[in-house]
């Protein structure tokens, strides 16, 4: 029993991890449904281009940290080189502090080259983001890598609830300052006011972060005491590994969520300077799309990254141990239980698109299209999902390169396809669909086939894909009828949603369960599992045993 326990701890801390994102992401979406009515679509515009162009230099600086550091660590704990594992967190602290400072002041001196006229201005607002940022995920990688998700998910959740409170609030002070100025310049404005939330929460959160760490300290150190292993690595030898083994990690993450950024760019580009739209016009039309679409898919994303992140350390443990059969398994289950949440959540988001969107961002100019963008991109979720976790697989059994190809060939192929839809068609936001579609289903195609090479990963295609899909789409059908039927008697579209949503979840909770797309042992192994049998096999949704 404590083996199985152990054996299935790395999903207990996804769970964990993949619950504090999800919240992370409905605070958001719900701190930014007010935000909007504050800055307006333009705002959220300059906000949004801001950010995309911020989270590139981050990604490139320090967002890809707590990963690559929560691999290399946790393949010295495994050999229970405890010297070593923290001389490696040492030599960390001392790379986000040259490489986050270099970023961080080439994006204040440099904003002008990323986005047009003021909103420059807001870019720099992030600028002292990205150098702090860095710590605090030198900070997390280390706990993850000793299989704890607690201190990052907490730390995550705490980050996001002073970003959301300071973000509303210094926008509001802002716009209030430029009461006298053009709509342009208070929308400017506003967006400078929630970068300043994003960096308020970076700042609660690394000490936050420190404090933990404090607390852990007598522990680690005594730890180090008992550590007999006669050779420990040398700091030279570890930045060399660091070097080697954080880069491509670090070209991985930044080429696969480059496309984004890269996308706003050219889209931008095109639209001012091909087809004659002003830079505020641009800027709304761009919210609408990566403002409000974008930020409700990240919502189920949000798992696959965490089990991704989980998935590193626990596979990079077994590798060194030289257990690849174990981290075969481990690789198949994440992959099925990220199928068994993503699919419903984009069909969910397909079938709802409208009534999500009417609930979260209301504005009656851009609700129809935005709904629509949604529902089209909803099938993403899938993709992103499969993809990201599969980026996480790869990098956990050492082959950090395939990831940074398929990145690239897949950004390749949307670029020649965007550039061409942009300029010689009049799709507009919808050709970033488009593009969004093909990136990001090459991507998991590619990175399925590496998976399956290197690993000998073996997808059920009947029970990771088929069931789930049939069940999920009997959910689809079932919250459409109940939502449009309940819509013609009850005018409030919150009273709609909400037991339309809570059905949605009842029907493909039996769904799965009747076509066994997940059985009694799956089901044991999740959260309250025991207590999940029990009241399943009491409903007949599972057999009973004789």
């Amino acid at each position: 029993m404590a083996k199985k326990s152990n054996r299935n701890n790395y999903l207990k801390q996804a769970g964990i991890l993949a619950a504090a994102g999800i919240i992370c992401r409905i605070i958001g979406i719900l701190y930014r449904s007010p935000l909007t009515s504050i800055i307006g679509d333009e705002g959220n515009g300059y906000y949004t281009s801001a950010y995309n162009i911020y989270t590139i230099i981050l990604l490139l600086s320090s967002y890809s940290i707590p990963s690559a550091i929560s691999k290399i660590i946790a393949s010295k704990l495994a050999l229970k080189e405890y010297r070593s594992a923290h001389r490696i967190f040492h030599c960390a602290l001392i790379y986000v502090f040259v490489i986050g400072g270099a970023a961080s002041l080439f994006t204040f001196l440099g904003a002008e080259l990323f986005l047009e006229g003021e909103a420059a201005v807001v870019l720099k607002v992030f600028s002292p983001t990205i150098f702090l940022s860095g710590f605090a995920g030198v900070l997390r990688g280390y706990f993850q890598a000793h299989g704890s998700m607690v201190q990052t998910s907490f730390s995550q959740i705490v980050e996001q609830i002073l970003n959301a409170v300071i973000s509303i609030y210094a926008a509001h002070l802002l716009i209030g300052m430029a009461s006298s100025k053009s709509s342009t310049t208070k929308a400017i404005y506003g967006a400078a006011g929630s970068a300043l939330g994003t960096g308020s929460g970076v700042v609660i959160a690394l000490l936050f972060m420190l404090a933990v760490y404090a607390l852990n300290r007598k522990m680690l150190h005594t730890r180090m005491a008992k550590d007999r292993h006669r050779y420990i690595d040398t700091y030279e030898d570890i930045l060399k590994g660091m070097l080697v083994t954080v880069t491509p990690i670090i070209l991985s993450t930044f080429i696969y969520n480059f496309s984004t950024s890269f996308n706003q760019t050219v889209y931008s580009k095109v639209m001012i300077y091909s087809k004659g739209l002003s830079v505020a016009e641009t800027a709304t039309a761009y919210g609408v799309f990566a403002g409000k679409a974008m930020v409700i898919i990240n919502i189920p994303i949000a798992l696959a990254a965490s089990l991704s992140s989980a998935m590193i350390p626990t596979i990079s443990k077994s590798s060194a141990l030289g257990n690849r059969a174990v981290a075969k398994k481990k690789a198949e289950n994440a992959m099925w239980t990220t199928m068994l949440i993503a699919i419903p959540a984009a069909m969910g988001l397909a079938v709802l698109a409208k009534p999500i969107m009417q609930l979260l961002f209301p504005q009656k100019d851009t609700l129809d299209m935005a709904a629509r963008l949604l529902a089209m991109i909803a099938v993403t979720v899938i993709f992103y999902s499969l993809s990201t976790l599969t980026n996480g697989i790869l990098q956990g059994i050492g082959k950090v390169n395939l990831p940074v190809r398929n990145a690239a060939v897949a950004l390749v192929v949307q670029t020649v396809l965007l550039v061409v839809l942009l300029m010689f068609t009049e799709l507009d936001l919808y050709a970033l669909v488009i593009c969004l579609i093909v990136y990001s289903f090459l991507m998991c195609v590619l990175n399925s086939i590496c998976v399956r090479r290197y690993i000998g990963v073996k997808e059920d295609f009947k029970t990771m894909f088929l069931l789930p899909f049939l069940s999920a789409l009997l959910m689809g059908i079932c919250a459409r009828s109940f939502y449009m039927g309940l819509s013609m008697f009850v005018k409030s579209n919150v009273i709609c949603l909400i037991p339309s949503i809570l059905l949605a979840v009842i029907v493909y909770a039996v769904a799965i369960l009747k076509t066994g797309a997940v059985g009694e042992d799956q089901l044991a192994n999740f959260p309250k599992g025991r207590f999940l049998v029990a009241a399943a096999k009491k409903s007949h949704l599972l057999k009973v045993e004789k």
